[in-house]
């Protein structure tokens, strides 16, 4: 790899630790290129990135971005997991990890503030954003169906007593 591959690859590092909502440093020994290839299809599938990383390289990136408080988490074979959404990467990444004990998450960053690895199994436990957009939108809903319920009940009511009143009444 040459100096302008180099100088590109940490311009696009940089890009992706200021652009993610979240990132998860792991150690990968002893996965295999299918098992990388694995997780990373179901990183893809939760709109999450995974990719193997530089220290070197990653360290320089992380330079000027929120995560710099990572540096010290690249050492040894790293690959970093990362997401828009705060709870999509470390989701995946810790159930992978629980599967597949190959796969070490060391920590994370969430932001500017910098999570052990612990933190970040208690993020992975949190709901998605999605998942939170759907309870807000069925809290939303709920009353205006209820409002629905009992503004439709008393015109209900005053048909069914109309037509008690109709049969009662005799034929002319």
């Amino acid at each position: 790899m040459d100096r302008t591959q180099k100088e590109e690859l940490v311009a696009e590092m940089h890009q992706t630790f200021s652009g993610a909502a979240v990132v998860v440093v792991t150690h990968y020994t002893g996965l295999s290129v299918a098992e990388i290839s694995d997780l990373r299809a179901k990183m893809r599938e939760q709109e999450a990135g995974f990719k193997v990383t530089k220290n070197r390289l990653t360290r320089l990136a992380l330079d000027g971005t929120p995560y710099q408080g990572l540096t010290d988490l690249f050492s040894g074979p790293t690959a970093i997991a990362y997401s828009d959404d705060p709870v999509a990467a470390p989701k995946v990444a810790a159930a992978y990890a629980k599967s597949n004990p190959k796969l070490v998450l060391l920590g994370g960053g969430l932001g500017d503030k910098v999570l052990d690895a612990d933190g970040v199994k208690t993020l992975a436990t949190l709901p998605s954003l999605d998942e939170i957009r759907g309870k807000l939108v069925g809290l939303l809903n709920a009353p205006a169906t209820k409002v629905a319920g009992v503004l439709q009940a008393p015109a209900g009511q005053l048909a069914r007593v109309l037509a008690a009143h109709a049969e009662q009444q005799p034929a002319e």
